[in-house]
């Protein structure tokens, strides 16, 4: 079972000087990389203080130095125009650092993209967010209905349609691209079929099928591709040539690899859910996505713009629910926010409801730089300190000195390293996964095997255990770890599936 965290329109163009931005790819070397850059020309607007404190810069070079980060770019936007902090690299094998015109994968910030794009529909389109979702379903595919209510088309922007986060029937072919072989037709299958678990409008629960069925349908509704609606109702009008789906080959000159415990992943691509998570950027062209949404660029657009900010009648916690976006209560106001991650990239962008101020942060590895943007905008909110993760280091370690080094190498780390890393049982579990997907099955076997050795009452390891050893063809290893899986976690479906198929009798 694997653990890898899976855990988006404009007529005016940003003009100079007010929203003037270096251009080109930078010309710093790797060193300069690793101590960060700042370019721009933002100012806050009480014309006080930096952008870009040293204690943020210090921060960030940590984090990038300790390879917690490969590269990152930092991008604010205010009345007073634009600035970048970039620090790190685009590929750890050639060392080119990132700046504003790197391109990343922006994951789940695709989201709001959607979100204006049914907002549009229902200002200016015809529709209505009451719509039901089997209004724009072709002939012959249904939508599942729960105690007489439909689906409506805000349900799916709010994440309360009671669709699940993916299909129990979406399987990873490969896991590296998880995303890229599942067809619209699998998508409308599964739809047709499916029983909805909770009443209609009912709850929040996060869904990349239901936002991404949202951006299949509103682009069929058109006779297009949700890339091709996204082009001319956003980027193209707004001027953002580096905001695509499908790379263009200047696009992919400039892309950041993605990376995960420092080893260089794969891009994901999508089919049938591409308004889920689809889309890719740069610093550049997401803030003036911002400026947009912010009203420091007026647009026709603009209305759908604020009405996918409002709340459509959803919550999560303390927060408030749009067509795509969040908004948590800050010091003195809200923020509109968004984060995103795909295989080897996390991001994140927010602005501050008084128009006064927007974020945008890229990187092209797995770590969560929400804090980083909701530090930006809200100074209460404190950045954190992570540790580096022991995974990163182990895998080093088994890079320079083979497998046969990792028990060891962990023990010692543990021992004498002990308040430095990050030890927990999810980072070694995700590493193995890393290695078991590469084929390297016999990497991935010792690193279940430490971490099993060091959380004993955790199911997961053992589940994660027991896949490895079925993929190397120890089927009675296997089955141990499964049962031993299901003994401390009796509600695990998957193993329990799983070892009636391998023929074992289970009460």
């Amino acid at each position: 079972m694997k653990r890898l965290s899976i855990p988006l329109l404009l007529i005016l163009l940003m003009t100079p000087p007010a929203f003037a931005t270096s251009n080109g790819a930078s010309d710093a070397g790797p060193a300069a990389a690793l101590h960060g850059r700042e370019t721009g020309a933002a100012f806050l607007p009480d014309g006080e203080s930096p952008v870009f404190s040293t204690a943020f810069k210090e921060n960030i070079e940590y984090r990038v130095n300790n390879n917690m980060i490969t590269g990152i770019v930092v991008g604010v936007v205010t009345p007073g125009g634009t600035s970048y902090y970039s620090c790190g690299v685009k590929s750890r094998e050639t060392n080119e650092p990132v700046d504003e015109n790197s391109v990343f994968e922006i994951g789940s910030i695709t989201k709001t993209f959607t979100g204006i794009l049914l907002a549009d529909e229902v200002l200016n389109g015809g529709l209505s967010l009451d719509d039901p979702l089997h209004k724009l379903l072709p002939e012959g595919i249904t939508a599942p209905t729960r105690n007489g209510q439909s689906i409506n088309l805000v349900h799916l922007a709010n994440h309360t349609s009671s669709l699940p986060r993916m299909p129990d029937s979406f399987v990873r072919i490969n896991p590296d691209n998880p995303y890229a072989e599942y067809t619209v037709n699998e998508a409308y299958e599964f739809l047709g079929g499916y029983e909805l678990p909770r009443d209609i409008g009912s709850e929040f629960v996060y869904s990349n099928f239901g936002m991404g069925l949202l951006g299949t349908v509103l682009a069929a509704r058109h006779d297009t591709t949700y890339e091709e609606l996204m082009i001319g109702s956003i980027a193209d009008p707004l001027g953002m040539e580096n905001t695509r789906i499908v790379l263009t080959p200047d696009m992919d000159n400039r892309l950041a690899k993605g990376h995960h415990f420092g080893i260089e992943v794969g891009n994901w691509d999508f089919q049938a859910i591409a308004g889920a998570g689809a889309i890719r950027s740069t610093a550049v062209d997401m803030l003036r996505y911002l400026a947009g949404n912010m009203g420091l660029a007026k647009s026709e657009i603009l209305p759908a713009m604020d009405l996918s900010h409002e709340n459509s009648g959803s919550t999560i916690g303390n927060m408030t629910v749009g067509l795509g976006w969040l908004k948590k209560p800050c010091d003195g106001g809200e923020i509109v926010w968004h984060d995103g991650g795909t295989g080897g990239y996390m991001t994140f962008i927010g602005f501050t409801e008084e128009n006064r101020k927007g974020v945008v942060v890229l990187t092209n590895s797995q770590s969560f730089p929400d804090d980083i943007g909701f530090h930006l905008l809200d100074p209460e909110s404190e950045l954190n300190n992570p540790k580096p993760s022991v995974a990163t280091e182990l895998n080093k370690i088994v890079e320079r000195d083979g497998i046969d080094s990792a028990a060891e190498a962990h023990a010692e780390l543990k021992k004498s390293n002990a308040d430095d890393y990050d030890f927990s049982e999810s980072e070694l579990n995700e590493l193995g996964y890393l290695y078991l997907n590469d084929g390297r099955t016999m990497e991935a076997l010792a690193i279940f095997r430490i971490n099993a050795e060091a959380y004993p009452d955790s199911w997961v390891v053992y589940d994660s255990y027991g896949e490895a050893l079925l993929k190397n063809g120890e089927k009675q290893e296997a089955i141990d770890k499964y049962m031993k899986s299901i003994e401390l976690n009796p509600e695990n479906s998957t193993g329990i599936e799983l070892l009636k198929e391998l023929g074992v009798d289970l009460p």
